[in-house]
């Protein structure tokens, strides 16, 4: 009897008790020109696009967030170009991103740097050129995040970065150079 009721109380006391892990929750979006390449020529990095993204941001520390994520790649590739070596290599990306992300960063004062990186699957249709391997699929696609940039401590809650997703099986990767502005939640 006695242990009974001691297993009522602790559940009738645990619901009146709130932890809190996370100390801060925001909302981001992040905007900038979006562009994809073919993993064998990253770096002519030719076909321009549009990216968008939204989080929400948890943060149980100040140097580490976790960080869900929906988003969208829009990229084309130039039907016309004079460069030879550009126009053998060519992607484009249509897609809806989301998965989620770690963001560590370093508590450096008035420009702090961090480092991106997690899981997600991008939605859409995707083409990749290439002289030995041609790739045009629509559906579902495993793709690794990647970022690297700055928070500005001048301009609260900016930061300025460049993020990728790699997605092996399409051997492509798309990206882009993009402001994110944070919105604190209360």
């Amino acid at each position: 009897m006695g242990k009974v009721l001691l297993i009522i109380i602790a559940i009738l006391t645990s619901a009146q008790v709130e932890a809190q892990f996370f100390e801060e929750r925001a909302s981001y979006i992040s905007l900038g020109p979006g562009l994809s390449a073919p993993y064998e020529q990253m770096d002519l990095l030719q076909d321009p696009g549009v990216f968008a993204q939204g989080e929400y941001v948890l943060s149980p520390a100040s140097w580490i967030d976790i960080r869900p994520y929906a988003g969208l790649i829009l990229t084309k590739f130039k039907e016309n170009s004079s460069d030879e070596v550009k126009a053998r290599y060519r992607s484009s990306a249509n897609a809806l991103l989301f998965g989620g992300k770690t963001r560590l960063t370093a508590p450096i004062p008035f420009v702090a740097p961090f480092f991106e990186i997690g899981i997600g699957a991008s939605i859409g249709s995707f083409e990749t050129f290439m002289p030995a391997k041609s790739i045009e699929e629509s559906g579902v696609f495993l793709h690794i995040p990647v970022s690297l940039g700055l928070v500005l401590e001048a301009f609260t809650n900016v930061d300025i970065k460049l993020t990728g997703y790699f997605h092996n099986d399409l051997e492509q990767f798309v990206g882009a150079a993009a402001v994110g502005l944070s919105f604190p939640i209360y």
